[in-house]
């Protein structure tokens, strides 16, 4: 599948998978969600107790509660207004509390699940996605888990749970007051929805211009070396502020929007007030309505305000969660190109014979291989030469499983690699890289990641045979030192004897090397390359190479061009004869052997 499109968001597949996230954790939920509503009801207390004070002052001034009544009435209301606050201090406590580790939890959920999915998919999905667009929306997707829980408990819940106790209170003091309330609260929250759906639109459009932006940054910061060599700095100035042109015009697009916010919820609210104002004071005129029950609707109405206005801001935050979701979701629904089958078993190499039948394989509409076959004994030292394109490195991937034949068969073993599992495939391979990219941790590090368990002195023992060893003895830090984001800190030779060392203390029976010495000096090749003949024997080793010199001892070289076998033999014989390899040795020979 190719780069995703922005589309219009899924909400209810989005949706669908945070509440399967949330699934895991609804005991501690639900309990967050009573806490809130006991918060929530206790505030409707405070009123309350402020309406019995004014009621009965008023019959206090008329002379109808004595003094000593209206003492015991008052301290009676400070009580239970004291343990009310005390109640919702603990209570507050104890949400904040169970929230922050339902997020941690959530969001710890979400990285997990979707960054383990994105390393398992396939090579082709990691070469046409931008790293920087990845990172981006992993992290935006965490911290959408994180907005849409509080969206729930701090914006949702709590105008769910004051609409039913304002509304409850109000029906037994006056009817009237409460169907006001309440018909205020839709047309608010009814509002309020329509002017985002209108946004939401405009907010995957600014994500996607922000996702370019990061992506633009990372390529960027990755590839600081060439701009600086060709002296580019303006010119990726000049594109970069353009591209932040385009994502602030987006911006101010979606914000622009919230000016309708302003403007509409003034005129509800202000409709509500007059309608609030005319009928209770109708009432309380007519005598039907007491001053402590006139104050009691104003300030539960008061009650309301907040979390409407906090709905609002939940809304916001809903729709930009769920934008932030789907750029992540949508990766969910990418499946992995190559599959193991049902019951496939772990593989291990034995003799590591290897044997290329019948496969062929499209890239794109490019045809790569077409019925090629190549049989590799076990322990063989077997070179592919050729120039770039005809389908050496292809014929390495194919191997690993980074891309599936479409039709024929991979065997290792006299066994079809698609029977196994394509870890223990890969696991059971061992190669050096023509890149040589490093994790920007240690050297020791680097090379003990390809068998973690390792002891020192193994670790060690392949940085001696890589000839690595003497070099880092001169660095400060020696076998510890931080080789930097992808081994920026070391020289294209000193990470190119890191992959080696690498490989070499894999100790697979199967060897890769994909130009493994190109980086290095000669009198560095020429001491690795004795070591090799040793490290070689008894393995199956199969050796890309553009310098012929170097794979001249091979037991058979195998010459392609365009994904075809033109020629096979060995060296000696290979240049006896005409034909592509004698050629290439021609070309060669006064610039690589003496």
């Amino acid at each position: 599948m190719s780069k995703l499109k922005k589309g219009n968001t899924d909400f209810r597949y989005n949706f669908r998978i945070y509440l399967r996230l949330l699934k895991k954790y609804k005991f501690m939920f639900f309990i967050i969600l009573f806490v809130v509503f006991v918060v929530e009801a206790s505030q409707a207390i405070s009123r309350f107790l402020f309406k019995v004070i004014i009621d009965r002052g008023t019959e206090f001034v008329n002379g109808a509660l004595p003094v000593d009544k209206l003492v015991m009435v008052l301290i009676w209301v400070m009580t239970i207004f004291a343990l009310s606050i005390i109640l919702r201090a603990i209570l507050n406590f104890i949400k904040v509390h169970m929230i922050n580790r339902l997020e941690r939890n959530l969001i710890l959920d979400l990285k997990r699940e979707f960054f383990n999915h994105i390393i398992h998919l396939s090579h082709r999905f990691h070469t046409s996605h931008k790293t920087g667009s990845l990172i981006s929306r992993l992290v935006r997707g965490g911290s959408a888990t994180e907005r849409m829980t509080d969206v729930i408990v701090f914006n949702v819940a709590p105008l769910i749970f004051q609409i039913l106790v304002v509304a409850g209170s109000l029906i037994y003091f006056d009817i009237t007051s409460s169907v006001v309330v309440v018909l205020m609260a839709f047309v608010f929250i009814g509002y309020s929805i329509y002017i985002q759906i209108k946004q939401r639109n405009l907010n995957a459009i600014m994500n996607l211009e922000e996702d370019v932006e990061k992506a633009y940054i990372s390529d960027i910061l990755t590839n600081i070396d060439s701009i600086k060599y060709f002296g580019k700095e303006d010119i990726i100035k000049n594109r970069f502020r353009n591209l932040t042109e385009r994502t602030g015009d987006a911006s101010v697009r979606a914000w622009d929007l919230h000016r309708w916010f302003d403007s509409g919820h003034v005129l509800i609210l202000g409709a509500s007030v007059f309608f609030l104002v005319y009928f209770p004071i109708t009432k309380f005129l007519a005598g039907t309505l007491s001053l402590g029950t006139l104050v009691f609707v104003y300030t539960m109405y008061g009650n309301l305000i907040g979390p409407l206005f906090s709905f609002v801001q939940g809304i916001r935050s809903y729709y930009r969660a769920m934008a932030d979701f789907h750029d992540l979701f949508q990766y969910g629904k990418i499946k992995n190109e190559v599959k193991d089958i049902h019951g496939a078993k772990e593989l291990k190499i034995r003799s590591g014979d290897i044997e290329f039948r019948n496969i062929n394989f499209k890239y794109g509409k490019k045809n790569i291989f077409e019925n090629f076959n190549l049989k590799i004994g076990s322990g063989q030292k077997v070179a592919l030469v050729g120039h770039s394109g005809c389908g050496k490195s292809s014929l390495i991937k194919l191997l690993y499983r980074l891309y599936d034949v479409d039709s024929g068969s991979i065997l290792i073993d006299g066994k079809d690699i698609r029977e196994f599992k394509q870890e223990s495939l890969r696991s059971g391979l061992s190669i050096v890289p023509q890149e040589c990219v490093l994790f920007d941790d240690t050297i020791y590090n680097n090379i003990a990641f390809s068998n973690p368990k390792a002891p020192k002195e193994k670790v060690i023992k392949a940085m001696k045979f890589a000839q690595l060893y003497k070099t880092i003895n001169d660095f400060l830090n020696k076998e510890r030192t931080i080789v930097g984001e992808r081994g920026v800190k070391l020289s294209g030779g000193e990470k190119q004897r890191v992959s080696i060392a690498r490989a070499i203390l894999a100790d697979r029976k199967v060897l890769v090397f994909d130009e493994a010495t190109s980086s290095l000096d000669s009198k560095t090749e020429h001491d690795i390359q004795n070591d090799l003949k040793k490290l070689l024997k008894n393995r199956t080793s199969i050796i890309i190479a553009h310098r012929l010199s170097t794979i001249m001892h091979a037991d058979k070289v195998v010459v392609m061009e365009k994904g075809k076998i033109v020629q096979m033999g060995k060296h000696k014989d290979l240049i006896k004869v005409g034909g592509t390899y004698k050629k290439l040795w021609n070309l060669q020979k006064g610039g690589y052997i003496k």
